[in-house]
C-alpha cells in the first residue's frame, strides 16, 4: 500500500499545487548560469536550495525535508525503528565534491530526521528512485519491514551539466519527448518519497491509502555504459515482468508514465517497445521531463508520485514540448487528458541498461488484499 507521498520539484513542493501546474502545461526549465561552455544552459532547479551553493548540502536539505514530509503525510514518526529507509540517487554531489562515501548523504539525511536505522542506498543511475521503491516493496512483502519510506534525491551540478553536454545527450534547443524534432534532454533536480506499507499494518492503524503498489519488474540490457540496447528487449522484459508480478494483462493498463527523455534513441526504443506490447490503441502515455527536467536518480520516484496522482485524479498532464509525435502512441498532447479505468505503469530507463517498471492501481478497500 502507498500510504504517504511527498515531493520537492522545480515547480514547488505542495503535492496538489505542483500537480495542477503540471496539468496546466507549466515548465520550470530556464537558463541557469554556468562558467563553462555548454550545449544549453537551461535546467530546472529549485530556488529554495540556491544553485551555486554546495551540492552536497543541497542534496541533504532536499532529502531531509522531503523525507520528513513523507513520514508526516503517512502519519508515521521519523523515529520509528519499524520503518525502513531506501534512498536512491545518481552520484548526488559525488562528481563535484569529495564525499566520505557514496552513501554519506543518505546516512546524514536519516540522522537529520532522527531515524534510528541505517538506510539502504541505491545508485542505479536514472532508475535509482524507481529501484529504491522496488527494494522497499520487496522488504515489505517479505515481512522484514512493516513499512518503508523510499524514493530518490538528485541535484543539478556543474559536473553533470558538463558531462551530458560532452556526451551529446543534452539538447541544444529544448526537451521535446517523443517529438520528431527531439534532440536531447535537459537536467532537473528534485526529491520524492513514497511510503510503502504492508496492508496489515495500514489496515490496523487506519492509514489513508493513496494507491496499491501491485507489481514490480526490472531487466538490464547490459548493452553499454550509456546507450540502450536498440532492440528494446530489456524494456519489454521489465514491463512484462511487472505485469506478471501483478497478475495483470496489457489490457488492464490505463496509463503509462514514460521515461521520455527527449533523446533520439531512448524515445525511439521506448515508443517502439510500448507499441509492441500495447498496440496503437493502448493506454494513454504521458511524460513530465519537459516540465521538470531530467532529475536523474530522483526521476523514477518523482514519476511514481505523478503516476499515483494520475490514478487518483483520473487525468494526466500534457507532454510539454510535444508538437509532432514520432510514433502512433496515445500521447497526452495540448492539455491535460482524462484517464479511463485501469492501472498505471511508471517506466524508468537508466544509464547502464537499468530498466525498471512499477505498477500502481487505485485503491478502493482492503477487501481481498493480502500482500
Amino acid at each position: 500500500m502507498i500510504t504517504g507521498l511527498a515531493w520537492d520539484t522545480p515547480l514547488g513542493r505542495d503535492r496538489e499545487a505542483v500537480w495542477e501546474r503540471l496539468c496546466a502545461g507549466d515548465s520550470a526549465l530556464a537558463p541557469v548560469h554556468s562558467p563553462h561552455p555548454l550545449r544549453n544552459t537551461a535546467a530546472a532547479v529549485i530556488a529554495s536550495v540556491p544553485y551555486g551553493t554546495r551540492a552536497g548540502e543541497r542534496q541533504r536539505v532536499l532529502a531531509g525535508r522531503t523525507l520528513s514530509r513523507a513520514f508526516a503525510d503517512a502519519g508515521l514518526a521519523t523515529t520509528d525503528p519499524g520503518v525502513g529507509l531506501v534512498l536512491g540517487t545518481s552520484f548526488g554531489a559525488c562528481l563535484d565534491e569529495a564525499e566520505p562515501t557514496l552513501h554519506a548523504w543518505a546516512d546524514d539525511a536519516a540522522a537529520g530526521i532522527g531515524h534510528p536505522g541505517t538506510p539502504v542506498c541505491v545508485m542505479t543511475a536514472c532508475s535509482a528512485g524507481s529501484d529504491a521503491i522496488a527494494v522497499a516493496h520487496a522488504l515489505v512483502r517479505s515481512g522484514r519491514r512493516r513499512a518503508c519510506v523510499a524514493g530518490g534525491v538528485d541535484v543539478v551540478t556543474e559536473a553533470k551539466r558538463l558531462g551530458h553536454s560532452a556526451l551529446g545527450t543534452m539538447s541544444p534547443t529544448g526537451l521535446r519527448a517523443f517529438d520528431r524534432a527531439r534532440d536531447g534532454m535537459l537536467l532537473g533536480e528534485g526529491a520524492a518519497f513514497v511510503v510503502v506499507e504492508h496492508p496489515d499494518s495500514a489496515r490496523e492503524r487506519g492509514a489513508r491509502v493513496y494507491a496499491r503498489l501491485r507489481g514490480v519488474g526490472a531487466a538490464n540490457d547490459a548493452a553499454g555504459l550509456t546507450a540502450p540496447d536498440p532492440s528494446g528487449r530489456a524494456v519489454l522484459r521489465a514491463v512484462e515482468r511487472c505485469l506478471a508480478s501483478a497478475g495483470l494483462a496489457p489490457a488492464d493498463i490505463a496509463v503509462v508514465n514514460a521515461h521520455g527523455t527527449g533523446t533520439p534513441l531512448n524515445d525511439e526504443i521506448e515508443a517502439r517497445s510500448l507499441l509492441e506490447l500495447f498496440g496503437d490503441d493502448g493506454p494513454l502515455v504521458f511524460a513530465t521531463k519537459g516540465a521538470l527536467g531530467h532529475s536523474l536518480g530522483a526521476t523514477g520516484a518523482i514519476e511514481a508520485v505523478a503516476t499515483v496522482l494520475a490514478l487518483r485524479h483520473r487525468r494526466v498532464p500534457p507532454v510539454v514540448g510535444l508538437r509532432d509525435p514520432v510514433a502512433p502512441l496515445r500521447l497526452a498532447t495540448g492539455s491535460a487528458q482524462p484517464v479511463g479505468a485501469g492501472a498505471g505503469l511508471s517506466l524508468t530507463l537508466g544509464f547502464g541498461g537499468f530498466n525498471t517498471c512499477l505498477l500502481f492501481e487505485a485503491f478502493a478497500s482492503f477487501e481481498g488484499v493480502r500482500t
